[in-house]
């Protein structure tokens, strides 16, 4: 039976049934009408893409790891790098050193001055109280959400629930959170 559909395996064009039952023998070997039709290739790269993946790399490995020949680091193995050379010695100009001296004067002596101004020196104070204030604060928050929860040093297990309430409410109006 003869099909005239152009789609599918080849087998469709010539026959209606597959190749494993059409076959017939010439001379001692049978002879399978589809034997002379090479595979499509996607099984040639599928045997490809198998064999890529695991024997050359396998293949690589091995002749690295059992070579004897020691690996070298390369042409620049035992170069320090640019940063470790000294660069060219450039000109000095004696009106840029004045210069310069004198800019390191005028900045060292503001910077005193500023270090000795009231609004700096309060600054400063305000600065330390706020970080213990919230350093505080901060373990508050945290004591009251183990009390909360039950652990930690602030925890409220062993308390009746009746003194538990109490605690809890206290910690929270030391916080400010009611």
């Amino acid at each position: 039976m003869v099909s005239s559909s152009s789609f599918g395996p080849p087998w469709h064009t010539t026959f209606s049934t597959p190749p494993s039952t059409t076959t017939t023998t010439v001379g001692r070997q049978p002879f399978n009408h589809l034997s002379q039709c090479s595979p499509p290739p996607a099984l040639i790269f599928q045997r490809r893409s198998w064999f890529d993946k695991s024997l050359l790399p396998l293949a690589a490995s091995m002749t690295l790891l059992l070579s004897p020949l020691p690996a070298h680091a390369g042409l620049l193995s035992g170069f320090s790098g640019l940063e470790s050379m000294p660069g060219p010695e450039l000109p000095k100009f004696d009106s840029f050193a004045r210069f310069n001296e004198e800019n390191q004067k005028k900045y060292a002596e503001n910077d005193a001055r500023f270090k000795e101004t009231p609004l700096l020196k309060e600054l400063l104070e305000r600065s330390k109280v706020n970080k213990e204030k919230n350093r505080q604060a901060t373990q508050d928050k945290y004591c009251l959400r183990g009390a909360e929860w039950g652990i930690g040093d602030c925890s409220a297990e062993g308390m009746s629930p009746q003194e538990r309430d109490e605690f809890i409410a206290m910690l929270k109006k030391k916080v400010g959170v009611e």
